[in-house]
């Protein structure tokens, strides 16, 4: 891997974990444009992903450094609320535990190629414009609760949409962040808590990934490449979640549905012509662990 994908696939990965187009079709799809993850060098292109992926994650628990402080604290027994909100993450991420522990060789055979992929675009796309003309047809419906309101069944409710990501291509984060809305939080206490349920969901990924990759991450891509995919990912993660956060205060979903829709249509364009081709044993090398796959 030359260096400067390590830095594009960085980018990628880092832009897109947050936004609600899903990390694991964008890098898919960059991985096979560049040639990178084919049947020769899968292993390795698995072990990458896990540290471009340690970045993203990186960057939300610098952003959300006092929530993830408050949670430590939680653990210590010195700050009620910090727990409060770490159980209700407990309870949100272990329906996706479950389902990746039971589902994992199904999807990894019928989910993960280019199509499926192209599927779950589109279908997010008209599912985020149908949300939107609900709410636009539906004012009074507004959401005003926030994370300090989130009952364990909203926790319970999040948690179980985010297993619907696990078919790549849908993506964690727009699952997540329209479940929050869903049952009635705010759009801000929505994205913070889908960021925060991301830090638990990837880390638990990346960890279980890194004891069984780290020495070959090492003894194919060299630190630089790595430390190269790694701090791209973190400054370019971090980037979004704040332009997210910001965009989502005064605008609605509507424009990513729009962009999973065309993102879908030219990824489709570039196999009709030839340039990509579909195979699901060469498309499961972005991510070597299931629960990786909601992204």
């Amino acid at each position: 891997m030359e260096f400067w994908q390590s830095l594009l696939l960085g980018l990628v990965e880092g832009i897109t974990e947050y936004l609600p187009v899903s990390s694991t079709g964008h890098l898919l799809i960059t991985q096979r444009l560049m040639g990178i993850g084919l049947a020769d060098d899968k292993t390795a292109a698995d072990a990458f992903a896990i540290s471009i992926q340690g970045g993203a994650i990186a960057a939300v628990m610098g952003l959300y450094y006092k929530q993830v402080w408050q949670m430590l604290l939680g653990l210590l027994g010195k700050s009620p609320a910090g727990l409060q909100l770490l159980l209700k993450l407990v309870v949100a991420f272990l329906p996706a535990a479950i389902a990746a522990l039971t589902l994992e060789k199904w999807i990894k055979a019928h989910l993960f190629g280019i199509q499926p992929i192209i599927i779950a675009w589109f279908t997010g796309g008209v599912m985020i414009l149908l949300v939107g003309w609900w709410k636009r047809k539906n004012p009074s419906a507004e959401n005003r609760r926030t994370l300090a309101d989130l009952t364990w069944r909203m926790a319970l409710i999040i948690g179980l949409l985010q297993c619907v990501a696990m078919w790549p291509g849908t993506s964690r984060s727009l699952m997540t962040i329209v479940g929050g809305i869903v049952v009635g939080l705010r759009p801000k206490d929505a994205v913070e808590f889908s960021f925060l349920l991301g830090v638990m969901t990837l880390g638990a990924a990346t960890a279980k990934d890194t004891l069984e990759y780290g020495p070959l991450m090492l003894e194919t891509f060299g630190v630089g490449n790595l430390l190269a995919g790694f701090i791209a990912s973190t400054i370019s993660a971090a980037l979004a979640v704040k332009w997210l956060v910001a965009y989502l205060q005064k605008h609605g979903m509507e424009l990513f549905g729009w962009y999973r829709i065309g993102v879908a249509m030219a990824v489709a364009i570039l196999m009709a012509m030839g340039w990509l081709h579909d195979n699901k044993a060469i498309a499961a090398a972005t991510s070597p662990s299931v629960i990786s796959f909601s992204r």
